[in-house]
């Protein structure tokens, strides 16, 4: 996505840099198109428009002219070309690019992922799905990243691309001003240590775009249309039949060639002065371009040839040239560069009141859907590797279920783009994000169904049944829960049903404890809670039986708990002046909640392990947007510029208490008038009573309901504390790690642009508490007072800005939303062991799979249940990252595999459904908790034994495609020099792996097979 406001016209001006008697400006001038995998325009229609044409009019020129280069940033659109449009002809004219280095693969991603809303389990899936099908189909490996449009700049990219071999990294969108000083300073390049805790180990070179960006400047002073941009403007939704498209570039001929070289040239001089080295990156290129690239090189040739021709009075010298060749001669250049550490570059500002912090919130349900689909592709994944290890030969179709987890690793890869997560599409093609979505998932849905209820596994049958004591017309559900993560869990599983009373056993027929009460979202449906124990990586049978009648007696209903609400009167805001004399109790193993019965909003939380109380109250507050751009600045699908502080969205809160024994539940409802019937927002608080929960007893579930909101307006949850925290905040990258947010104040737009994207987690604290949110999707967060974090959850906005409007870009947004946090608090020692594994916990709920439905009981006369597949579990400081069967044929012996490749062996050949894919990484930060932050040493052979017999183990780049020890990345030198390392030094002995704080470490295995 390019904004036209973003090209930026400066004057010109004589370089000053001092670069050597008689030294010309090597210029490396990149062709490139920019294509969104999405925006505007669905993927069908920018294949049909012009995005095929880019592949088959770049593949016929650069196959012309040897000279000529091209770079080709995001697979999904390449892909797709190679698998239906490209011809054998096509084919094998690309891999011939491919292998002469004149067509580059750069970062090598089915996308160019959003680096704001992303989290770093679907940033690895897109940068791994794209990487198998470069390396697999022509044997490459990307090492430079090209990431010229994501809205902002985290910290954990470069980690990211650090791990998967890449050389360098290049960024564009940073704030306005930031940049202007780098410019002027010439420190737009830079060796980034993106990880506190990796430091020096996996630092990259990253260079950002100077003021001009990733689009060649198209003002040219001798004509009223573009410069070098010969083929004009792609047409929708057909091209044009006679060849002739929008704003075509003036023709380079004998008349125009001095001025373009003039005017090229100038550009090239002005731009080299903000650079240290005498090379420029120059791109050609811009978002839709080189569908016609015979009219793009056409005139292009002669203009370079002239100023080459002409390179002694020009002082330029002008080359194509791909991504690669630009950063050898930097590299070469030996130069000693500064180190920036682990800051990102979050927010993001264009001008003074244009911060794109909006985007943080928009398009809630589009970033709860992605979020889910990436849970339940995990999940699926994870089962199906279990499935394949124990059953090679077994019932469930090996191809069959490698195409539909393909189809959710495609959709799930997809939504990461820089215009898809972020809500920032138009709304046909947010539909057709959630689409992809809802297919893939209901794929992997029936994957698990097949993989659950086939032979060869605990037999589900089986279960014992039972009834209600001195009842015979009970009717019977069962239900299966998988827990997806490598660690034992106690998980609290919700159930809507239909009935008043439920018996819930588990799959040795004994009774768990359990608890239903008439649903908060309808009065004819009940919720049934009930606890589930569950190892690493297993799943369990549970048996549900239900009655119509009500509880009566203790046996009656086993160890089910039939909870009744108790409702409070309806409390008005303008009522509000005596607060805090009648307060109400929750608690449980590790909190005491107060509830002042003057507002119905909480009043204080106490962390009884501690017994330390945190003054705090939670509601709505609402921020007004403009929406005529001649009334100030607007809000849009990206911009969040506030008219004004926020505002109470309510005027009257009802408040509803379930005690209970599994759960308590407390129903807050809030009322935009005093007399309104239907609420507009809610607050739905689980807080948990079982004695055995371990953590869960830590975490206070709250699920909200917001929407449709009224237009233009922006809500936020504002949890108003009694922290002492001076406005600071920490939010997470990615849920990698955590930034320091510090309140920085503007001459203009401070409240906006001191709103943080939130992926995973946020936090306040202050020198004895801290106050933690965990979350099920991104949000944007914000401390705009002492002790406040406040979470923007919903948007609608409209305005009449013309480029909006022509683009359908207006976040006319009329969905209800239903976002989930959780709360933990507690001393800043006692939560930082919780938080982590907290927010995995959150991303990864288990799978509950109702695999009947209600129907007569079955009395077995004996139970029957195949015993429970043993656990995998990891040490509480290791997460499992991935656990999967790739599919991706390659050999894992590079030279072999570029061997077969030149043969033609492997181009058809099988996938491998021997080859497990696994990650683990370290949840810790260096120094964040006294045991919990040390290196881990673990046996993968005994930790995997629940799974099979490991036979071989090969440790592997985050992607897969580099064998670590043959991986030699280019080393840069630094005036700080602390922290590296000359050699790779944890070589995996015997199975056992060391690994270090937020290291992640990808590896091959192959298992024994159970014919062996």
């Amino acid at each position: 996505m390019h904004l036209l406001s973003l090209i930026v016209f400066g004057f010109w001006f004589c370089s000053g840099k001092t670069l050597g008697e008689n030294q010309p400006i090597q210029t490396f001038v990149i062709p490139h198109s920019h294509m969104d995998v999405g925006w505007v325009y669905t993927i069908q229609e920018s294949m049909h428009a012009y995005a095929a044409n880019v592949y088959s009019s770049v593949t016929e020129e650069l196959s012309k002219v040897k000279e000529r280069r091209f770079i080709s940033v995001e697979q999904e659109f390449f892909r797709l070309w190679w698998d239906s449009v490209a011809s054998d002809t096509q084919k094998k004219q690309v891999r011939q690019l491919v292998k002469e280095g004149r067509m580059e693969f750069i970062i090598g991603g089915q996308v160019m992922h959003d680096e704001a809303v992303t989290d770093l389990e679907d940033e690895i899936l897109q940068l791994t799905e794209g990487h198998g099908f470069l390396y697999q189909t022509f044997g490459v490996r990307p090492q430079f990243s090209w990431h010229v449009d994501p809205f902002g700049a985290s910290a954990t990219t470069p980690v990211l691309f650090s791990l998967a071999g890449f050389n360098a990294h290049l960024i564009s969108r940073i704030d306005y001003d930031l940049k202007d000083g780098m410019q002027k300073n010439k420190k737009l390049q830079f060796v980034w240590r993106g990880s506190p805790s990796l430091k020096a180990q996996q630092e990259i070179f990253t260079h950002t775009m100077d003021q001009y960006s990733y689009c060649t400047p198209s003002h040219i002073p001798f004509s009223n249309r573009s410069g070098f941009y010969w083929n004009g403007v792609a047409l929708f939704p057909d091209p044009p039949k006679d060849g002739v498209y929008p704003n075509m570039s003036l023709p380079v001929t004998k008349e125009t060639l001095h001025a373009y070289a003039q005017t090229m040239v100038e550009n090239i001089k002005q731009r080299a002065a903000w650079f240290r080295t005498n090379h420029l990156l120059w791109p050609w290129g811009c978002d839709k371009q080189f569908f016609n690239s015979s009219v793009q090189f056409r005139n292009m040739d002669p203009l370079m040839t002239y100023i080459n021709q002409n390179s002694k009075e020009f002082g330029v010298t002008v080359q194509y040239a791909t991504l690669s060749e630009y950063f050898q001669s930097v590299h070469q250049s030996n130069l000693t560069w500064d180190v920036r550490g682990s800051e990102d570059f979050l927010p993001y500002s264009t001008e003074p009141y244009q911060a794109w912090t909006g985007f943080y919130a928009s398009r809630n349900v589009l970033k709860g859907v992605a979020r889910r689909a990436s849970s339940r592709l995990h999940a699926a994944e994870t089962l199906f590797t279990r499935y394949r290890i124990s059953f090679p030969d077994g019932p469930v179709a090996k191809d069959w279920a490698l195409e539909k987890l393909r189809a959710l690793r495609w959709a799930v890869s997809e939504v990461q783009h820089h215009d898809a997560i972020t809500g920032t599409e138009s709304p046909k093609v947010a539909e057709m994000y959630v689409q992809h979505l809802l297919q893939g998932m209901m794929g992997a849905e029936e994957l698990l169904a097949a993989l659950f209820l086939l032979p060869q596994n605990p037999d589900v049958s089986g279960v014992p049944s039972g009834s209600f004591q001195g009842s015979d017309q009970g009717l019977e559900q069962h239900v299966i829960v998988y827990n997806p993560l490598a660690w034992n869990i106690t998980s609290m599983v919700n159930m809507t049903v239909t009935f008043p009373s439920a018996v819930v056993r588990d799959d040795n027929g004994q009774p768990v404890p359990a608890q239903i009460q008439r649903s908060a979202q309808c009065n004819a449906s009940y919720d049934l809670f009930f606890v589930a124990q569950l190892g690493g990586l297993q799943h369990r049978k549970y048996s549900v039986q239900f009655s119509e009648a009500p509880c009566s007696g203790k046996c009656k209903c086993e160890r089910t708990y039939e909870a009744r609400g108790v409702a409070f009167e309806r409390r008005r805001v303008k009522d509000w002046r005596k607060t805090g004399r009648r307060l109400l109790p929750v608690l449980n193993g590790c909190y005491k909640l107060m509830f002042d019965q003057d507002t119905n909003l909480v009043h204080s939380a106490t962390y009884l392990k501690e017994q330390r109380q945190i003054m705090m109250t939670q509601d709505f507050w609402e921020y007004d947007a403009n929406g005529d751009v001649k009334a100030g600045p607007i809000s849009d699908n990206y911009i969040f510029s506030a008219n004004g502080s926020a505002v109470r969205a309510y005027k009257a809160v009802e408040m509803e208490i379930i005690p209970g024994k599994v759960l308590t539940e407390i129903r807050q409802r809030f009322y935009r008038e005093d007399g309104d019937e239907d609420y507009a927002y809610s607050i739905t608080t689980r807080v948990p009573e079982y004695s055995e929960a371990g953590p869960w007893c830590h975490r206070l579930e709250q699920t909200y309901s917001l929407g449709p909101l009224r237009l233009n307006t922006e809500v936020v949850l504002r949890t108003s504390s009694s922290l002492d925290n001076n406005r600071t905040l920490y939010s997470d990258d990615n849920g990698y790690q955590m930034m320091k947010r510090t309140y920085k104040k503007f001459t203009n737009n401070t409240l906006a642009r001191n709103y943080f994207p939130m992926v995973r987690t946020a936090y306040i604290q202050d020198d004895i508490s801290r106050l933690v949110l965990l979350g099920d999707r991104a949000h944007g967060v914000s401390s705009q007072a002492d002790g406040q974090l406040e979470v923007m959850l919903h948007r609608r906005l409209w305005n009449n800005l013309q480029w909006n409007l022509g683009y359908n870009l207006t976040l006319n947004d009329s969905s209800v939303v239903r976002p989930t946090l959780w709360m933990i608090l507690g001393s800043v020692g006692a939560t930082s062991k919780l938080y982590q594994r907290g927010a995995v916990e959150l991303q990864h709920r288990p799978v509950v799979m109702p695999i009947d439905r209600p129907g007569k009981s079955r009395m077995d006369k004996e139970p029957r249940f195949n015993s429970q597949v043993p656990p995998v579990v990891l040490p509480p400081n290791l997460h499992l990252l991935s656990l999967s069967i790739p599919g991706w044929n390659y050999t894992s012996d590079h030279d072999l595999h570029l061997s077969r490749l030149r043969s033609g062996k492997e181009e058809r050949s099988e996938p491998d459904y021997d080859r497990v894919l696994l990650r683990l990484t370290h949840l810790f930060e260096e120094g964040e908790d006294p045991e919990l932050s040390k290196p881990v040493t673990v046996n993968l052979k005994d930790v995997l034994k629940g799974l099979g017999e490991v036979r071989d183990l090969e440790e592997r780049s985050l992607t897969g495609s580099w064998n670590i020890t043959s991986l030699q990345r280019w080393r840069w030198k630094t005036a700080d020099t602390s922290g590296k390392k000359n050699d790779q030094d944890k070589r995996n002995q015997d199975f056992t792996v060391t690994i270090s704080p937020k290291e992640i470490r990808t590896f091959f295995i192959h298992f024994s097979s159970k014919n062996d």
